[in-house]
């Protein structure tokens, strides 16, 4: 994030490096894919709110990087390698967190994005398909899983699924638009078999977010045009014709891992600045 635009985020979240309240306090909370983008902002803004974070990805560096400034605010962390695209990897962070800290209070299910280059449905690669759906849908299933035994004790639980623009309409790729579709049924679907224990479980849908998995050069290429056009373009998809900075969604994923939002479960929420409204 540049300097400026890092400035107009604050100004509009109202969020800075230091912790600023302990409505999570005592909480233990999972981010999957949190080593960088949208889970290492989540995780963060959890650990502002007094949460202790594990966070897991495949890279140890990112991930020791997310920790280390966890505990410069004031937070614990715990940092697990792990690749989601395997089952028992993709639970080893849940047992790793009640291992460490003897409980498991949130679950972030962020870790997604696409699989190979074939998406074009005329003219497709079958473990595309597959892989998108494992790293976006399946491997939620597997770590939630593994978590709601635990949440279900202890009754209280906040699972949270990172959808997408994409999980609401057409538009994307055709594996990764029917994942994140599929990952609202789940998420409705869970929201149902937990509610009787205290658990809620909410989908969180970003629109265009500053991350290094958009690549402009890459989604110009793709549309027959340059990166400048392809962004100017995606940016008037949303009603603030602009394209939201990862931090933007730690608010509101920490107010659905509060203690105060056990009224809201099986919902769909969007921050996305009016994407396609």
């Amino acid at each position: 994030m540049t300097g400026q635009r890092r400035e107009e985020t604050i100004a509009r979240t109202g969020r800075i490096g230091e912790r600023i309240m302990g409505r999570l306090d005592g909480r233990v909370a999972l981010v999957t894919g949190g080593g960088r983008g949208i889970g290492r902002a989540i995780a963060l803004e959890m650990a502002r709110d007094g949460a202790t974070i594990v966070v897991s990805a495949r890279t140890q560096a990112q991930l020791e990087s997310v920790v280390a400034e966890a505990r410069a605010i004031g937070s614990d962390g715990l940092a697990v390698v792990a690749d989601v695209m395997e089952a028992d990897q993709a639970r080893a962070p849940v047992h790793a967190a009640i291992e460490r800290y003897g409980r498991l209070d949130i679950l972030v299910n962020n870790a997604g994005g696409s699989v190979g280059t074939g998406h074009d449905p005329f003219a497709y690669e079958d473990y595309a398909f597959t892989g998108t759906l494992i790293l976006n849908l399946t491997s939620a299933y597997w770590t939630t899983t593994a978590a709601l035994p635990h949440m279900r004790e202890a009754g209280y639980g906040r699972v949270i699924n990172i959808g997408s623009g994409y999980a609401k309409r057409s538009g994307g790729g055709l594996a990764y638009t029917t994942a994140k579709h599929g990952l609202i049924g789940f998420t409705r679907a869970i929201a149902a078999n937990a509610a009787p224990y205290g658990i809620t479980v909410n989908c969180l849908c970003p629109g265009w977010t500053n991350t290094v998995l958009v690549d402009w050069e890459r989604i110009g290429e793709g549309r027959g045009v340059s990166a400048a056009e392809a962004r100017s373009a995606s940016e008037a998809e949303s009603l603030q014709n602009r394209i939201l900075e990862p931090e933007e969604l730690g608010p509101m994923a920490a107010l659905l891992a509060a203690p105060e939002s056990a009224g809201i479960t099986g919902q769909v929420i969007s921050v996305d600045g009016g994407y396609k409204v």
